[in-house]
């Protein structure tokens, strides 16, 4: 097993910023103190530089099996290291979908082929699939989507004695999307109809509204308090959604949680004239307001996770009319170093990135000795230097797209080094032929 130490690191961990070496063991973090030395391990010198634990994020698409010429695992996954994401939570809604034990299996074992990071997968809940649900075992992965609003197939659980029939039926996490499918439908009539098949992308937040998303994350939420259910729900975009969720106990003892995503912490409505559809998310980017109150709300901790819902589509995709271009993009990669950002900003500390990116996440899904730097634990860490410009640009983005929404934007951080479970994976530049992620376990 290898032996690895790192020197004279600055430790972002556990609210703490501290001055010590790191020795890792195999897979696992060995020892961390103040000066550590191993005849036996090979030695490197972080020069100063920030190490935190590395990423989880707890939503991406990363698009196989069924739509690979989008992205791929293996593609999508690699970006994800060389971004400081060293543990992902893959989406339901591809090709076929994940809605039975024998489709999650078999991601599962396309994770353990190709992925570069460590790896989950959530199961897809249907209108028809309540048995499968009731076979999976709690442990299988990370956790059971609905989509509440427009989504792929028949991913949409619009029944709702179905639906409360789920949410009394697992004891897994429910992460869900919530936009209620009939007020959008109703917006989109409208617009349709005054502007045909050139709707405007500034309708946009409007079409997918702030109502559509407030009435269907209130029900979700009110139902969750009815049965008991363990709810989570993903990618809030609206300041008066942030009033459903509670600060008033610890994250261990909340039933309902709430996550936002980078786009919705840096973009606002006012981007959609300059980029058009290449900011077209669902839910959608809305207000500079709504933006303030996510930052508040994720600040004093009503909002507990930070994550991507990384989905790419192809520049053509998205270059499409408004009707027909699909939403979601591409931010693995620049996930991190957006954050980064905002701590040089003053927006946010690097303890809480790491609490919202690292340890929360870990905390809500019951994941087995990840999200920290601690002796014991697998050692998934990140060495950030704070003092190196980073342009995005067509040459150096790593999606299988080819694109991002970040592209010409200068970040004043890099990612130097990923390691994954002890392996140094990503080193300045440079990919390890090597693949060491694992399939996430849990304590449930």
């Amino acid at each position: 097993m290898s032996r690895i130490l790192l020197k004279n690191a600055k430790l972002v961990n556990e609210g703490q910023v501290v001055e010590s070496d790191i020795l890792l063991n195999g897979d696992f973090v060995e020892r961390i103190d103040s000066d550590v030395s191993d005849a036996k391990a090979e030695v490197i010198d972080v020069n100063g530089d920030y190490v935190l634990p590395g990423v989880i994020d707890d939503q991406v698409h990363f698009r196989e099996p069924g739509l690979t010429h989008k992205g791929t695992i293996a593609t999508e996954s690699k970006a994800a290291i060389a971004g400081g994401i060293t543990t992902f939570m893959e989406q339901p809604n591809t090709n076929p979908q994940t809605t039975t034990i024998e489709k999650l299996e078999e991601k599962f074992a396309i994770g353990a082929r190709d992925s570069y990071a460590n790896y989950s997968f959530l199961f897809g809940g249907t209108n028809d699939n309540l048995e499968e649900l009731k076979r999976l075992d709690k442990n299988a992965c990370s956790g059971v989507k609905l989509f509440l609003g427009s989504s792929t197939g028949n991913m949409l659980v619009d029944d709702e004695a179905v639906l409360e029939s789920i949410f009394s039926n697992t004891e897994m996490v429910i992460s869900t999307h919530c936009e209620d499918e009939g007020t959008i439908r109703e917006n989109l009539a409208k617009y349709q109809e005054m502007y045909g098949d050139n709707i405007p992308i500034a309708m946009h937040p409007i079409i997918r509204s702030e109502e559509a998303c407030y009435l269907s994350s209130s029900k979700a939420i009110a139902l969750a308090k009815k049965t008991g259910a363990r709810l989570h729900v993903f990618h809030l975009s609206t300041g008066i959604e942030t009033d459903l969720f509670t600060n008033e106990i610890p994250l261990e003892e909340k039933k309902i949680t709430s996550e936002v995503c980078i786009h919705h912490l840096w973009f606002s409505d006012e981007d959609y004239a300059e980029k058009g559809t290449l900011t077209k998310w669902t839910p959608a980017v809305k207000t500079k307001q709504d933006r303030e109150k996510l930052w508040e709300a994720l600040l004093n901790d009503k909002i507990d996770v930070v994550a991507t819902d990384h989905a790419p589509h192809t520049l053509e995709e998205k270059n499409n009319p408004y009707a027909k271009a699909p939403s979601g993009g591409p931010l693995v990669q620049h996930a991190l170093l957006a954050m980064l950002q905002e701590e040089r900003e003053g927006r946010i500390s690097l303890e809480r990135i790491v609490e919202k990116m690292c340890h929360n996440p870990a905390k809500l899904f019951d994941i087995d000795r990840r999200g920290y730097i601690r002796e014991g634990y697998y050692a998934d860490l990140v060495q950030v230097n704070r003092n190196t410009q980073n342009e995005v640009k067509t040459s150096n983005i790593l999606y299988k797209c080819g694109w991002s929404p970040f592209e010409g934007t200068t970040f004043d951080s890099k990612v130097v080094r990923t390691f994954v479970n002890g392996h140094l994976a990503y080193d300045q530049g440079v990919f390890s032929e090597k693949k060491n992620a694992k399939r996430l376990t849990f304590n449930r």
